[in-house]
Parts: C-alpha cells; sequence; structure tokens
C-alpha cells in the first residue's frame, strides 16, 4: 500500500522536516560520558536510533505499527506517540515518513487493512458456490473479529479523521467485493436485479458483522457465516422468481450442490418451517 509522502529519497534516519514544531522535538540525548554510569537512554533511542533501515522498511515497519494500534481502538484513541512507541521509533521520525501527521498515517493505515479485505473476497471460480461463499466468509470474518474496534470505527463513521478520501476507499471495498460475487454467477453482463441483490447482500454482511461486534461475537462465528450464506441463497432465490437472468444463475448453482451441503440442509429446514403455509398456494 502505498501513500505519497515525498519521502521515497531521504535517508531513513534523518532529521525530521522543518515543518516539524520544535515542540514536536525530543531533547537531544546527552553523549554517553555525561550520563552517570549505568543509566540508559531513552527508550526509542535504545530502540530505534542505530537501527539502519531502508526508507521502505522503515515506513512498513511504522504503518504495521499504527495498523495494529488502530485495529484495537478508534483513530481517536490512537495518538502519533503511541505509534512511535509501538514502532521503537521517535515521533520527529514518524513525521518523517507521514508528513501529514495522523490523518496521511491513518489513510496509509486504512489503504492497507482495505487492500487486506478485498483479497478475502477472491476466491478459485470451481465447486459448489456455498462453498465459495463460505470461503470468503471466514476470510472477512476472521478479519472483523482481528480489527474489531478498528472495522466498528470504519464502518459507523463519524470519526474526526473521516474525509472523504477515507470513505472513497471504504466504496472501493464495497464495489470490489460485489464485483468478486458476480464473477462466481458467471454471467457476462449482470442485470440490474442481479447488481442489486448482490450488493444487497454485501451490505447485509456489513451490518450483521457490526452487529455481532456489538453483541459480544455471538452466536459462534461459524454459526454467523453459515446464516449468511443461507441469506445469499434466500436472497439469490426470490429474485430468481422474478429475474430470468437470476433464475438461469440459481439453477446452475443447485445442480452442482451437494444434497449434504448448505444448499440441502437450508432446503430441509425451510420446507417444515413453510408447512402451514399450504393455504397460500
Amino acid at each position: 500500500m502505498t501513500t505519497g509522502s515525498g519521502t521515497a529519497s531521504a535517508p531513513p534516519e534523518a532529521t525530521p522536516p522543518a515543518a516539524a514544531s520544535a515542540a514536536a522535538r525530543p531533547a537531544a540525548e546527552p553523549p554517553p560520558a555525561a550520563r552517570p554510569p549505568g543509566t540508559a537512554g531513552p527508550p526509542a533511542a535504545r530502540r530505534g536510533s542505530y537501527r539502519r533501515l531502508s526508507v521502505e522498511a522503515r515506513r512498513a515497519e511504522l504503518l504495521t505499527a499504527a495498523l495494529g494500534l488502530f485495529a484495537h481502538r478508534v483513530p481517536e484513541d490512537v495518538s502519533l506517540d503511541d505509534v512511535a512507541a509501538a514502532a521503537g521509533a521517535s515521533r520527529p521520525l514518524v513525521y518523517r515518513y507521514f508528513p501529514g501527521g495522523k490523518q496521511q498515517l491513518y489513510e496509509a493505515a486504512l489503504r492497507s487493512a482495505a487492500d487486506e479485505l478485498e483479497r478475502c473476497f477472491e476466491e478459485p471460480r470451481s465447486g459448489p458456490l456455498s462453498g465459495r461463499l463460505s470461503r470468503v466468509l471466514d476470510r472477512y470474518l476472521a478479519f472483523v473479529d482481528e480489527h474489531d474496534a478498528g472495522f466498528s470505527a470504519l464502518l459507523q463513521s463519524g470519526s474526526v479523521v473521516e474525509t472523504s478520501r477515507t470513505n472513497a476507499i471504504v466504496d472501493e471495498v464495497r464495489r470490489t467485493a460485489a464485483e468478486e460475487i458476480l464473477l462466481h454467477l458467471a454471467v457476462k453482463e449482470p442485470g440490474v436485479r442481479l447488481r442489486m441483490m448482490v450488493r444487497t447482500w454485501i451490505t447485509a454482511v456489513e451490518a450483521a458483522s457490526l452487529i455481532w461486534l456489538d453483541e459480544e461475537k455471538q452466536p459462534p462465528v461459524e454459526e454467523l457465516r453459515d446464516w449468511l450464506v443461507d441469506h445469499f441463497v434466500a436472497l439469490l432465490t426470490a429474485t430468481a422468481t422474478t429475474d430470468r437472468q437470476a433464475a438461469r444463475v440459481i439453477r446452475a448453482a443447485l445442480v452442482i450442490e451437494p444434497a449434504e451441503g448448505p444448499v440441502g440442509r437450508l432446503a430441509r429446514r425451510v420446507v417444515p418451517a413453510l408447512g402451514e403455509a399450504s393455504h397460500l398456494l
């Protein structure tokens, strides 16, 4: 993930740019002779100052530290000092690589997380559709579980670091997810109803994930995954009753679904549930 910061040509441990205020700069560490014997220097100096890394490696290190913090804390609760401490670096060094400060760092972290989230939807287009959806959801829900606070802050909006750029990144994840799912339906030009159905399901997956976090990750994640697969099948079935393209898709999908798979189990549950509805036929 890249976010242009204009730092590629700078040596990794160079002094922070003049734009960083004097207040943001740590006091110079006294030379070893000026300290009493056995006195250690500041943690950042002990851990980071003498580690010479390439520009790319140092930036990646800072970004990894930021991702770990944003995953479990809302953006408002993460400071540049927190990121510096987690990376074993100094605040001026964070500014060196992210001169835009916390906003630029958050957008870079968000871009990296979005790339990972988009990869959750990549799945070989072979085998039963329900199995493919289950594997996609396993990866997606594992991401939600690992980035719980950050995921909630990302999708519920209202953050002080939310901008049109962060919103665009989130929307891109949704579009990519929908495009990947549509590829699994094997239609060259999906019509409006099929596209709407898939986008509706993506929205339902997001909403269910947020509610799952609010409910302290209950029900168990495997049950949530199976429930969301059932939702997809139900939406596709309902759409197929009024849309010929969706009807062709579901017929082709059902041919290779095993009787003991998710769709077979759903069918056996639905029939008894609708047993009292025979008067509607």
